[in-house]
C-alpha cells in the first residue's frame, strides 16, 4: 500500500524529533504539521494537542519520529525514536530519517496490528510530498465548498486528500502560536520556527478598530434611522428618491459604511474578503473623488465651466429648433400631413422655448450647483457622478418629453392599427382571456373601421418622422447617462482588494495545486514538490465581484427593438413591470 506523506519544507532542515499531524484515512495520507524537539514529556505534548483540537476543532496526533542526523551515524537516536511508538500508539507509524550532508531521505510506515508474519511488523510504501506551509496556510483553495464544514467537527473532506490538506493546516493555526523560541514546555519547529511575526502597529490598529467601529456603527444606525422616517415615504418623496441615482447610490455607500464598520466578525474567508473588498472600493471611490474635487478648485474650473454651460444650452435649442423647422416642411423630400405636422411642430417649439426660459432663469444659480457637485465627490466619485447623472436628466427634460409625446402618439396608432387589422379578419382581442377570438362584424362597424384604418395609415408617416428623430436624442442622452452608470458600477462591484491579492500574493487564492518530481530512484522514496496554481483573474472577479445596487434594466437587444417598434417607454430605471432577459 502506497501512503502520502505531506512534509512542509520549512521543517526539512529541524532537529530530530516527533511528526504531529493528522492522518486522513480516506485518502491515505498523512499531514504533517511540526516537529516536538528534545526534551518533552510525552503528557504535555498530548495537552499540546488536545488544546490546538479545542481551538481548530481538528484532530491531530503524533504521526511519526523525525530524524535528522548531521554528524554521522546516531545509533543511539535511532534506537530511541524507534521506542518512541510505544507511547505514541499510532497505525501506521511514520519513521522519515535525512542522512548528513546529503539529499538522501529514507521513509518508512509501520503498522504493528497487522502483521504479514508473526514478529515482523508490516511496512507500507511511502511517497513524500513536500509543501510551503505559510503559503497553504494563507491560501484559500477554490471552490470553497469543496472545503468540509468547520461547524460539523472533524468531518471527512469531499474534494479528496488536496482539501484536506489546506484544510488542515487553515484549521490548525493555533499549533503555530509558539515557536521553539518561546519558554513553553514544547518547542516546536513550523513556518514560524524564526520567530512569530509581529507588528506594533498593527497590535494598536487592532486595540483601536474595536471603539471606533462601534461609535461610527452607532452614527450610521442614526442616519439610517433618519432616512426610513415616514416622510421620506410619502407619495411625491418616495417617487423622487426612488427614480434619483444619487439617492441610490447614497443609500449603497450607507450599506457598504454599515459592513466595513459591523462589529461582528466574519464568519469564514469569503465574508472577510468582501469585507476587504469593500473597504478597498470606498477607499479608491474617495480618493478619486478627491482627485476630481482638486483638479476642479486648482484652478477655478468652475466659474468657467458655469459660463461655458449657458451658451451651450442656448446652443442645442438653436439647433432643436432648427430641426423642428425642418420637420415641419419637407424632410428628405417626404411627402407630410401637413396639417398634423404644423400641429406637432408647434407643440415641440412652444415646449422648447419653455425650456430656454427655464435655462435662463436657472443661469444665476448654476456655478453655485456645480460648486455643490464638486463638493459632493467628497463623498466618492460615484456619488458626484450619480450627481452629474441627474443633472442631464433635468437639462434634457424637453427631449424626455418630446420622447414621451411622440412614443404616445405613435403606440396609440401602432395599436389602434393593429386592432382594426383584426377587424378585417373577423377577430377581436379578449381582454378577459388574455387571447384573441373570433368575432362577427356588421356591415356599420366594417365601414367605420375602414375609414379609422385608412386615417391612421395615412398620418403614421409623419407620427413615425417624430418619434424616430426624438427616440434617437433620447437614446443619446440615456446612452451618456448609461456609460455614467457603468462606471458607477464598476467601482461599486470591483473586487480590487482580490485582484490586488491575485497580482502580488497569488498563492493566497488557489485554484489547485501541481507536482513537481525532485527525486525518483530506484530503491528511493519518491519525492515530490507541491506548488500552488493561481486563480485565473477572470475567476477571481467572477467569484469575489461585489453587489451593486442594481436600479437600471437590462434590456437584451430583442426586447429593446421590439419596445422600439411599438413605441413602449424606455427608462434608465427598473419598472415594476419590467421583464428581465
Amino acid at each position: 500500500m502506497v501512503l502520502k506523506a505531506f512534509f512542509p519544507t520549512c521543517c526539512a532542515s529541524a532537529d530530530s524529533g516527533l511528526l504531529v499531524g493528522r492522518w486522513v484515512p480516506e485518502q491515505s495520507s498523512a499531514v504533517v504539521l511540526a516537529v516536538v524537539h528534545f526534551p518533552f514529556i510525552p503528557l504535555q505534548v498530548k495537552e499540546l494537542l488536545a488544546q490546538v483540537h479545542q481551538a481548530g476543532r481538528v484532530e491531530l496526533a503524533v504521526l511519526g519520529t523525525w530524524c535528522h542526523r548531521r554528524q554521522g551515524a546516531e545509533e543511539s537516536l535511532g534506537h530511541f525514536l524507534e521506542g518512541l511508538g510505544t507511547i505514541f500508539s499510532h497505525e501506521p507509524w511514520l519513521q522519515l530519517c535525512r542522512e548528513p550532508g546529503s539529499k538522501l531521505w529514507s521513509c518508512k510506515a509501520t503498522r504493528r496490528q497487522v502483521p504479514p508474519r508473526r514478529g515482523a511488523p508490516y511496512e507500507d510504501q511511502v511517497m513524500l510530498v513536500f509543501y510551503d506551509q505559510r503559503k497553504v496556510l494563507l491560501s484559500q483553495l477554490h471552490p470553497p465548498a469543496a472545503l468540509p464544514d468547520r461547524q460539523a467537527g472533524d468531518a471527512a473532506p469531499s474534494a479528496g486528500g488536496l482539501a484536506a490538506v489546506f484544510d488542515t493546516v487553515a484549521r490548525s493555526e493555533a499549533l503555530f502560536r509558539s515557536d521553539r523560541f518561546d519558554d513553553g514546555p514544547v518547542r516546536l519547529s513550523h513556518w514560524q520556527s524564526e520567530g512569530v511575526e509581529a507588528s506594533i502597529l498593527v497590535e494598536l490598529a487592532k486595540r483601536a478598530s474595536g471603539p471606533v467601529c462601534v461609535l461610527l456603527t452607532c452614527l450610521l444606525s442614526l442616519v439610517s434611522a433618519a432616512s426610513a422616517c415616514r416622510l421620506f415615504k410619502l407619495w411625491p418623496l418616495s417617487l423622487v428618491w426612488s427614480k434619483l441615482s444619487v439617492c441610490e447610490q447614497l443609500r449603497h455607500r450607507l450599506e457598504q459604511l454599515t459592513l466595513i464598520f459591523s462589529t461582528q466578525k466574519a464568519e469564514n474567508p469569503t465574508q472577510l474578503m468582501r469585507k476587504a473588498n469593500v473597504l478597498v472600493s470606498v477607499l479608491l471611490d474617495v480618493a478619486l473623488g478627491l482627485a476630481l474635487l482638486s483638479w476642479l478648485r486648482g484652478k477655478d474650473r468652475i466659474g468657467p465651466l458655469a459660463e461655458a454651460l449657458v451658451p451651450v444650452a442656448d446652443h442645442v435649442a438653436e439647433e432643436l429648433q432648427h430641426l423642428l423647422q425642418w420637420l415641419m416642411g419637407a424632410p428628405a423630400g417626404l411627402k407630410m400631413n401637413r396639417a398634423l405636422d404644423q400641429v406637432l411642430g408647434r407643440f415641440f417649439l412652444y415646449h422648447l422655448h419653455l425650456w430656454i426660459s427655464y435655462i435662463h432663469l436657472m443661469s444665476p444659480f448654476i456655478e453655485r450647483i456645480l460648486w455643490h457637485v464638486g463638493l459632493s465627490a467628497c463623498l466618492g466619485l460615484t456619488v458626484a457622478l450619480s450627481i452629474l447623472s441627474d443633472i442631464i436628466a433635468l437639462l434634457t427634460f424637453h427631449i424626455y418629453c418630446f420622447y414621451v409625446y411622440g412614443a404616445r402618439l405613435y403606440c396609440l396608432k401602432i395599436c389602434g392599427l393593429s386592432s382594426l387589422w383584426r377587424l378585417f379578419r373577423g377577430k377581436k382581442w379578449n381582454v378577459l382571456r388574455q387571447r384573441v377570438d373570433s368575432c362577427s362584424y356588421d356591415l356599420d362597424q366594417l365601414f367605420i373601421g375602414t375609414l379609422l384604418f385608412t386615417i391612421l395609415v395615412f398620418l403614421l408617416p409623419t407620427t413615425a418622422l417624430y418619434y424616430l428623430v426624438f427616440t434617437l436624442l433620447r437614446l443619446l442622452v440615456v446612452a451618456v447617462q448609461g456609460l455614467m452608470h457603468l462606471l458607477v458600477d464598476l467601482i461599486n462591484s470591483l473586487p480590487l482588494y482580490s485582484l490586488g491579492l491575485r497580482l502580488c500574493r497569488p498563492y493566497r487564492l488557489a485554484a489547485g495545486v501541481k507536482f513537481r518530481v525532485l527525486e525518483h530512484e530506484a530503491g528511493r522514496p519518491l519525492r515530490l514538490l507541491m506548488q500552488i496554481n493561481p486563480l485565473p483573474y477572470g475567476r477571481v472577479v467572477h467569484t469575489y465581484r461585489l453587489p451593486s445596487y442594481g436600479c437600471h434594466p437590462t434590456h437584451s437587444w430583442g426586447s429593446l427593438c421590439r419596445k422600439l417598434f411599438f413605441g413602449e417607454l424606455i427608462y434608465p430605471w427598473r419598472q415594476r413591470g419590467d421583464k428581465q432577459d
